[in-house]
C-alpha cells in the first residue's frame, strides 16, 4: 500500500526574486505530486515573485495579512517595531495556515521566512526544514535553527552553521541546489551582437557580466571597480560591463550607487545597468565572462548557470566559490576584495581565444557533470522521509553532516 503524499508547505516573502527563489521554484515544479504536494505561500502578492509565478503558472496562497519579521536592517525601525508588535497574531494565523492546510513540513528557503516561520511551525506541530542559503555567521542559523528546525540543509559546506547553540549532528546535510541543464545554447556570437545593437555599441565590443541581486554581499562596486581596472591596463580594448539585477527590496540603492561609482571612475559609458532579464540564457551567452566578486557568498547560483553554458567564471576565492571552481581549470579564483586581481584573468580570456575556448568547454564538462535536479529532489525527499519518520524511499540517501 502506498503511503500518504507528504504535503510541504514553501512561505515566501514575495518582494524579491533572486537565485535562492529559481532553485526553490525548481525543486518543486520537479517533485512527483504522488509523493509530495507542495503548496507554496507568498505573503507579498502582486510584486517581483508573484508576477514570476503567474507567468510561469505556478499555483500559490496569498497571505496579504501577514506580517514577515525582517532581518534587514535598512527596512525602517517603526515597520520592524510594527511588525514585531503585530508578530503573536501573525504567528497564531500561520498556526491556523498550516492546520487547514494539514501541512507535514514547512521548507523554508530565506533569512525573513525562517525567522517568521520557524516558531509557529513548532507549535502547530509540523516539522521545519530550514534551507540555509546564506552567511554561515546569520544568528537565526546558529540559534533558532538548533531550538526548532528538525533539519537544516545548506547549500554548501561554506554555509554551515559557524557556532550552533546545540549540536546539529544528524540534522545536518548539505545539498547543492537543483539545476536545470540548459535544453541548448544559444548562439553566442548571435547573443553578443543583440547586446551591441541594444546598447548602440561599437560591434567589436566585448562584454563581461554582473548576475543576481543588486545586495553587499554580491559586491557590485567592486564590479565596477574590476571593469575599470582592466580599462586602464588595456585602454584600446572595447569592453563593457553589463550588471544584470535589482537592488534588493529593502536594502540599500545600489544601482545608483553603481552608476554613481562608474562616473566617479570615468568609466559611465563601460557600465550598464540591465535589470531584471528573463530568460536568461541569451544574456549568459552573450558576456564573454562572468565576474563574480561576492564575499561570503554560499554557493551562487549564477556561477554555476554561466558554466553550465560555457561563459568563463571569474570569482573570489572566499565562500563556496571554490566548491564549484577549480582554479585555471574550469575558471579561475581571484584575491577577495581586490579588483585589481580581476585583470591578468580577464586578460588571458579575452585576448586568447584557445583559453576561453579551455576554460569554457572544461567549465561546460565539469557542471552538466556534477549538477542537476534529480540528485538535489532524491536528497530533499530523503529527508522529508527521515524526518517524519518514514521509510526512505529507494534512492541514494544525502549524507548527513
Amino acid at each position: 500500500m502506498s503511503q500518504k503524499a507528504i504535503t510541504v508547505g514553501f512561505p515566501f516573502s514575495g518582494d524579491d526574486i533572486g537565485g535562492s527563489h529559481i532553485s526553490a521554484l525548481n525543486l518543486i515544479a520537479s517533485f512527483d505530486r504522488e509523493r509530495i504536494n507542495p503548496i507554496v505561500f507568498v505573503h507579498h502578492p502582486r510584486k517581483a515573485l508573484s508576477r514570476y509565478l503567474d507567468e510561469h503558472r505556478i499555483d500559490y496562497v496569498s497571505i496579504e495579512d501577514i506580517d514577515v519579521l525582517s532581518p534587514q536592517r535598512d527596512r525602517g525601525l517603526g515597520r520592524q517595531s510594527y511588525s514585531a508588535l503585530r508578530y503573536p497574531i501573525s504567528m497564531m494565523k500561520i498556526i491556523r495556515l498550516l492546520r487547514d492546510h494539514r501541512i507535514d513540513i514547512v521548507h523554508t528557503n530565506d533569512g525573513a521566512i525562517h525567522t517568521t516561520w520557524a516558531l509557529p511551525t513548532y507549535l502547530a506541530g509540523a516539522k521545519l526544514l530550514w534551507h540555509h542559503r546564506g552567511d554561515p555567521r546569520a544568528r537565526a542559523v546558529n540559534v533558532l535553527a538548533p531550538l526548532l528546525a528538525k533539519h537544516v540543509v545548506t547549500v554548501s559546506k561554506f554555509a554551515q552553521p559557524a557556532k550552533p547553540l546545540l549540536p546539529l549532528k544528524g540534522r545536518l546535510s548539505v545539498l547543492h541546489s537543483p539545476f536545470k541543464h540548459p535544453e541548448q545554447t544559444p548562439d553566442r556570437e548571435e547573443c553578443r551582437l543583440a547586446l551591441v545593437r541594444e546598447l548602440g555599441l561599437p560591434e567589436k565590443t566585448r562584454f563581461v557580466g554582473y548576475f543576481g541581486l543588486l545586495n553587499e554581499r554580491k559586491r557590485p562596486l567592486r564590479f565596477v571597480e574590476a571593469v575599470h581596472a582592466f580599462q586602464q591596463s588595456n585602454p584600446d580594448f572595447p569592453v563593457a560591463g553589463l550588471l544584470f539585477g535589482t537592488p534588493e527590496q529593502a536594502g540599500p540603492r545600489l544601482d545608483l550607487d553603481t552608476a554613481e561609482r562608474a562616473r566617479a571612475l570615468g568609466i559611465a559609458d563601460k557600465i550598464h545597468l540591465m535589470g531584471f532579464r528573463h530568460p536568461v540564457a541569451p544574456y549568459m551567452c552573450g558576456v564573454d565572462i562572468l565576474l563574480v566578486p561576492a564575499m561570503s557568498e554560499p554557493f551562487g547560483r549564477t556561477l554555476i548557470e554561466a558554466m553550465m553554458y560555457g561563459t568563463p567564471v571569474i570569482a573570489t576565492n572566499h565562500g563556496g566559490n571554490p566548491e564549484a571552481i577549480e582554479d585555471n581549470v574550469t575558471g579561475f579564483l581571484v584575491e577577495p576584495e581586490n579588483p585589481g586581481a580581476f585583470v591578468a584573468p580577464m586578460e588571458r580570456l579575452l585576448k586568447d581565444r584557445d583559453e576561453w575556448q579551455r576554460i569554457s568547454e572544461r567549465a561546460r564538462t565539469s557542471t552538466l557533470a556534477a549538477y542537476g535536479i534529480k540528485p538535489h529532489v532524491d536528497g530533499i525527499v530523503s529527508i522529508y522521509q527521515r524526518i517524519l519518520g518514514r521509510k526512505p524511499p529507494d534512492v541514494a540517501t544525502q549524507r548527513a553532516h
